[in-house]
C-alpha cells in the first residue's frame, strides 16, 4: 500500500495547469500581488539591509533573477533568500489557518527566483506555487498543533513547501518528489525562541526556507538522493517534531480540496493570533460607542497557540516585538482605531495612551475558543468598563479570512499601502506592478515582474 507521502508525491507530479479551477488560479494572482507588497513594504527595514549585503558579499555580482527591495540581479538562490526575509518583515503576509502557515513568504521567493533562473512563464509560475502551497498546507496540518508551539512552522514546513514549487518548476516526477522532500525536509529548522529576545531570526527563517528549498530541488535534480518516507519514518520530521501528527492529513482530498483558497489574508499590521481578538475590541467599541478611557480591562479569550505566541513578550523592545504583543495591539485599536504600518512604526513604542492600555489587558485560555483553533481563529473579548459593565463582544471569522476575505479592489489598495510605506515607488509605479500581476497567465517574461 502507498503511504500518504506518497501519494502527495503522486499529486504533485501529475498536477497541469489545465487542473486548476478558475478560481484555484484567481486566488493565487491575488496571494502573489499581496506577497509582492509585503516585500517591497521592506525595503530599507532592518534587517533586510543585512540580508543583501550578506548576498552581495557571497552571492554572484549580477544574474537571472531579481532582489525585490534594490533591483539587483543575483543567483535563483540568493535572490529566494533575500526575497523571502524582507516579505515576512511587516507582518502583512497571508497565512493559512489549520496549517498555522505562512505559505507566501517562503513558497512565491523560491518559486519567483527558480523561474525567472529558468526562463518560465506566468502560467508556468502559477502552477508552481499552487503546488507548493498544497504540499505545505497538507505537511502543516500533518505535523499539528504540538509542533507549532517550539517549531515555527513556516521555517520548518515552509523549507518543503519552497521546494516543492521549485520542484513542480523542474518538472519531477513522483520518485524525484519524493527525494526531494527527504532533501528538503532533513534541513527543516526555526525555533520560536528567539521571541523573547526581540531577536531577528523571524527573518533568518523564512530565508532559510526558501533558499534551502531551492538548494533541495536543485540538487535532486542533478540526482542528490533524500530519505523516502521523510515525514512519516521512525526518524523523520513526525517522529522529531510532534507528538499528534496525523498522516491522513497530507492526501486529503488531493485535488478536490483547494487547500490555497483557504488562506487568509492579513488586515491588521501584526502576528495573525492578534487579529480575532482586535476585531472583536474594534466591533464592541462601535458598538457601545466607548473610547480607550471609557476601559478598565480587556479578557482576550483565546486558543493555546496564541498563549505560547505571544505570551513570550510582556514589555515590547522593538517594532517588531510589539506586534507580538497582545496589550500593544489592542491598544493600538481601542486609542488609535487601527493597527497598521505607520500606527507600528510611530506609536506603537511611543504613545503612552497605548502603553497604558496594554497594561490594561491579559489574554486568557477559552476552551471554546481553544477547540476550534486552528481550523478556526475566534475572537472573543470580554470588557469591564470603568463605570462597572461587563460587555463581551465575539467575532467568528476576523477580516481577511475567506469568509471575510479582501476583494481585489481592498488588496490593491493594501498594495499601495504597503509601497507607500516603504516610500520607495510611486503610485503609478504601483498601478504597473498590480497591472502585472493581473497580466501573469499572459506573461512570458518574469524578468520585470517588481
Amino acid at each position: 500500500m502507498s503511504t500518504d507521502t506518497q501519494k502527495l508525491a503522486a499529486f504533485l507530479a501529475e498536477l497541469r495547469y489545465d487542473d486548476l479551477p478558475e478560481h484555484v488560479l484567481e486566488r493565487t494572482e491575488d496571494l502573489l500581488l499581496d506577497w509582492l507588497g509585503s516585500a517591497l513594504a521592506s525595503e530599507g527595514a532592518r534587517p533586510i539591509p543585512l540580508f543583501e549585503a550578506y548576498a552581495q558579499k557571497m552571492g554572484p555580482a549580477d544574474g537571472p533573477a531579481r532582489i525585490l527591495v534594490n533591483g539587483r540581479g543575483t543567483s535563483a538562490y540568493f535572490a529566494a533568500l533575500v526575497n523571502a526575509a524582507s516579505s515576512h518583515l511587516v507582518e502583512q503576509d497571508d497565512l493559512h489557518n489549520s496549517s498555522v502557515l505562512h505559505p507566501a513568504t517562503v513558497v512565491f521567493p523560491a518559486a519567483l527566483a527558480a523561474a525567472q533562473d529558468l526562463g518560465k512563464s506566468g502560467r508556468e509560475l502559477l502552477l508552481a506555487s499552487v503546488a507548493g502551497y498544497e504540499a505545505g498546507i497538507r505537511i502543516g496540518e500533518f505535523l499539528g498543533r504540538s509542533h507549532y508551539r517550539i517549531f515555527h512552522t513556516t521555517a520548518t514546513v515552509g523549507t518543503l513547501a519552497a521546494a516543492v514549487a521549485v520542484g513542480k518548476l523542474l518538472d519531477f516526477d513522483q520518485q524525484q518528489f519524493i527525494h526531494l522532500l527527504g532533501n528538503a525536509g532533513t534541513q527543516a529548522a526555526g525555533l520560536w525562541e528567539f521571541l523573547r529576545d526581540a531577536a531577528d531570526s523571524k527573518q533568518l527563517h523564512t530565508a532559510k526556507a526558501a533558499a534551502d528549498g531551492l538548494l533541495a530541488a536543485y540538487l535532486t535534480e542533478q540526482g542528490l538522493t533524500g530519505a523516502q518516507n521523510i515525514l512519516e519514518g521512525e526518524q523523520g520530521m513526525a517522529a522529531g517534531m510532534s507528538r499528534d501528527a496525523d498522516p491522513r492529513k497530507l492526501s486529503d482530498r488531493l485535488g478536490r480540496r483547494w487547500a490555497l483558497v483557504e488562506t487568509s489574508f492579513k488586515f491588521h499590521a501584526s502576528c495573525r493570533h492578534t487579529h480575532p481578538a482586535a476585531d472583536a475590541l474594534l466591533a464592541l467599541m462601535q458598538r457601545e460607542r466607548l473610547r480607550h478611557e471609557d476601559i478598565q480591562r480587556v479578557t482576550a479569550r483565546v486558543h493555546q497557540g496564541a498563549i505560547d505566541v505571544l505570551g513570550r513578550v510582556k514589555v515590547p523592545q522593538s517594532v517588531h516585538q510589539a506586534k507580538f504583543s497582545m496589550g500593544t495591539v489592542l491598544g493600538l485599536i481601542a486609542v488609535h482605531g487601527k493597527a497598521q504600518l505607520t500606527e507600528f512604526a510611530e506609536l506603537a513604542l511611543q504613545d503612552p495612551a497605548v502603553a497604558a492600555f496594554r497594561d490594561k489587558v491579559q489574554m486568557r485560555l477559552d476552551p471554546e475558543v481553544d477547540i476550534a483553533y486552528p481550523q478556526r481563529w475566534l475572537g472573543r473579548v470580554e470588557v469591564l468598563t470603568r463605570d462597572g459593565r461587563t460587555l463581551f463582544s465575539a467575532i467568528d471569522e476576523p477580516k481577511g479570512d475567506p469568509g471575510n476575505t479582501l476583494s481585489r479592489a481592498e488588496l490593491e489598495d493594501k498594495f499601495r499601502r504597503l509601497l507607500a510605506f516603504a516610500g520607495k515607488r510611486s503610485g503609478d509605479e504601483a498601478g504597473v506592478l498590480i497591472e502585472r500581476v493581473w497580466g501573469l497567465r499572459d506573461s512570458a517574461d518574469l524578468s520585470n515582474l517588481a
